[in-house]
């Protein structure tokens, strides 16, 4: 039956999720650090930005930590901490959309990004990241399944580290894309190494980067969408945001 569950290969990778780990934390470290460098960030922001910021960061680390400490033998730490995850994981979902509908209805959207793209962009990011968190927490038992979907939610959250690293205005209008293809650069990892270990690939990573390529998808359905321009009507009304055409690229910054 197509249902029915195949056993896989069990062999210790705990050693590639920590290096994979470490890697997305300083992606998104580089990414903020750049920004801040080139003085395109400031510590004036409104301060929902900052507590974005601490939740963000605290979730990276928590998730590096969660690695380790499995890499490191110490599993039973590891899940009497994972319910702390589970709620820094939704306040990761929470912050991130609260943080958006604030941009928006300020009207200081990224010059790169359609308005109205932007609020569904970060807000679906945000929403189905907490969802596949959701769902490995459900099969934290299948720690095959639990770590690689882990990763591929921790993937999604890279999306904005790659926003500052990437060079986006010469990439517009295909700039989200281009984001795209560099998150997905780390399950596609994952594959890797599963096919050169085990011959075959978990089909986790299947349904993870399945789930990502489908948010990025309905990014641009929704929100160029009759229902879409309306919702984003309603949130910036009465605020600055409201000046700012929505299917518009903001003029560059300086302009």
């Amino acid at each position: 039956m197509a249902t029915a569950y195949v056993p896989f290969p069990t062999l210790r990778d705990d050693r590639f999720f920590l290096i994979m780990a470490i890697i997305m934390a300083l992606t998104n470290i580089a990414g903020f650090s750049l920004q801040l460098a080139m003085g395109r960030s400031t510590f004036a922001a409104p301060w929902t930005v900052h507590a974005h910021a601490v939740i963000f960061f605290g979730w990276t680390f928590f998730y590096v930590v969660q690695s380790a400490l499995v890499a490191g033998g110490s599993v039973a730490l590891h899940r009497r901490l994972g319910w702390i995850g589970a709620g820094w994981a939704a306040a990761v979902v929470l912050v991130g959309v609260a943080t958006t509908v604030m941009m928006v209805r300020r009207g200081t959207t990224p010059f790169f990004f359609q308005p109205v793209f932007f609020l569904f962009m970060n807000c679906l990011t945000a929403l189905f990241f907490g969802a596949l968190v959701t769902v490995a927490i459900w099969l934290r038992r299948r720690s095959d399944w639990h770590r690689r979907l882990l990763l591929c939610a921790m993937a999604m959250l890279t999306g904005p580290a790659f926003g500052r690293l990437l060079p986006m205005p010469l990439m517009i209008p295909w700039a989200a894309w281009g984001v795209f293809l560099a998150i997905m650069l780390f399950p596609l990892a994952g594959m890797i190494a599963d096919q050169r270990r085990r011959g075959l690939v978990h089909p986790a990573w299947w349904w993870g980067t399945g789930t990502m390529l489908a948010v990025q998808m309905a990014m641009g359905a929704l929100a160029f969408s009759g229902p879409g321009l309306a919702l984003y009507d309603v949130i910036t009304r009465d605020t600055p945001g409201a000046a700012r055409p929505p299917l518009e690229f903001p003029p560059f910054p300086g302009r």
